[in-house]
């Protein structure tokens, strides 16, 4: 295979000027290197994953030293059909041939209007039948920079509820509604009355180990109804069914019920974030669906594009307060999106792939079980469909104030690193970051989930050896 790639001379080239060489030959090092000297410090995944890719289809990645991998990450849940879809190729190919426009801000276009009725086909219809949708900026937290902007033009209210745990992304008001504090500690000036409020982690109830979730809605709703809470009224309460970089906690459906009756009774629309659960993730199309919910609001990006950027929000109409160029983004124009997230859409709901989620979700947490009762360091197993999670404690430790183990983010770590070295491609979040995350492509099958199980017991055992030597 010929290839045009470049880089870098020597150290020895004048500070500027780069020399044209042939990249065919580089390995895992040298691009590795390369990146390290040329990107900014806030890489993240190469710091954990050190290798470059080559190539991938399916389920499976291969790096330039001719390493192949099974890829749980999945451009964290970006790649619903796995790399390289056969439909999803078609139809880049497809606009390319046909010279379709490339580009048109927010001017429609006929591959805009077929997205807009696969999106609409695959929402529930008690929702689409009255629904709106923005076309955003083609990152997630774009989208739920939308959403607030929206509820707080319809409602009048600037308050925003948001939850402990939580992720929405990293722009200034999508950061303001994260949980995690060390990514917003640098960072003044964020979005202000943002109020987070206890999720419903099972594992670390919030209000100590006798409480279940009814303790959260119940608070929640003594909240909203305190004249002295310090709460002005809301613009909007921003929600995760399933915290993914959370820690894969889902929420129990009856908790969301109750959400949705104490947001309804009290006309605070409920902003669904399904950025990372949408299109069949979680064994439902929307993870909203398990709850049979209506919500008002729902963000969705990176599978709804079919691996490339796209970024939508679709409201009620009846809270289409904007104006004109209310909200906009160069790129929200963005045609081959529209087209593999067409062809994503309509695949996934004509396979059930939304059905083979769950089942294969399942068959994948039966091993995650196993490994859970052979190994003390195992605290929790948790998540829904294909988004699991393993969470892993210092078993010698006291408990914590909730009655749980203490988190373990290096043994999980050193799990991570003993999966990749054993061709396992796996994420880690949650809590101190001591949870190991499961995103696979929908199409996974079940020898290749047996096998991830098979993989990842085999890292467990060998980085619990480690981290106790």
């Amino acid at each position: 295979m010929t290839s045009e790639r470049s880089k870098l001379a020597d150290e020895s080239a004048p500070h500027g000027r780069r020399a044209k060489v042939d990249y065919e030959n580089d390995s895992n090092a040298d691009l590795l290197a390369q990146q390290a000297a040329r990107e900014s410090g806030a890489r993240s995944y190469p710091r954990r994953l050190p290798f470059a890719i080559e190539r991938a289809a399916g389920v499976e990645i291969e790096d330039v030293d001719g390493n192949v991998y099974y890829d749980c990450l999945a451009g964290a849940g970006t790649l619903a059909l796995g790399h390289n879809h056969p439909d999803v190729v078609a139809e880049m190919e497809r606009l390319l041939r046909e010279d379709r426009p490339l580009h048109t801000l927010d001017v429609t276009t006929p591959e805009k209007e077929a997205f807009v009725d696969a999106l609409f086909d695959s929402l529930p219809d008690a929702f689409a039948e009255s629904a709106r949708v923005q076309f955003c900026s083609p990152a997630g937290t774009d989208a739920v920079e939308a959403a607030v902007k929206l509820t707080k033009t319809a409602t009048g209210n600037r308050s925003v509820l948001a939850f402990q745990g939580a992720y929405h992304g990293m722009t200034n008001g999508a950061l303001g509604l994260t949980g995690d504090v060390e990514v917003k500690a640098d960072v003044p000036g964020l979005m202000t009355d943002v109020h987070h409020l206890p999720y419903p982690y099972a594992y670390r109830p919030p209000f100590g180990e006798d409480c279940d979730h009814r303790a959260v809605s119940r608070y929640v709703e003594h909240l909203l109804d305190d004249p002295k809470s310090g709460v002005v009224d809301p613009a909007a309460m921003v929600v995760e069914p399933v915290q993914g970089e959370g820690g894969s906690i889902p929420a129990p459906d009856e908790w969301l019920r109750e959400i949705r009756r104490i947001t309804r009774e009290r006309d605070v629309p409920l902003v669904v974030d399904e950025i990372q659960t949408g299109l069949g993730r979680t064994g439902a199309t929307y993870a909203f669906e398990h709850a049979d919910v209506v919500p008002d609001v729902v963000t969705l990006s990176k599978a709804v594009g079919g691996g490339l950027p796209l970024s939508v929000v679709v409201y009620r109409d009846e809270l289409d307060a904007w104006e004109p160029g209310a909200h906009a983004g160069t790129f929200r124009g963005n045609q081959l999106a529209m087209a593999t997230g067409r062809a994503t859409i309509r695949h996934v709901l004509e396979n059930d792939l939304d059905e083979h989620a769950a089942e294969m979700g399942e068959r994948l947490q039966g091993h995650l079980d196993r490994t859970d009762e052979r190994f003390a360091a195992v605290g929790d197993v948790r998540g829904r469909g294909l988004m699991l999670g393993v969470e892993f404690v210092d078993p010698e430790a006291e408990p914590d104030a909730v009655g749980a183990q203490p988190a373990d983010g290096e043994l999980a770590g050193a799990v991570q690193r003993e999966c990749f070295e054993r061709g396992l491609v796996v994420e880690t979040g949650g809590r101190h970051s001591a949870t190991v995350r499961f995103l696979p492509p929908l199409v996974v099958t079940g020898e290749q989930v047996d096998d991830i199980g098979r993989i990842f017991e085999e890292a467990v055992s060998a980085a619990v050896s480690e981290v106790a030597a």
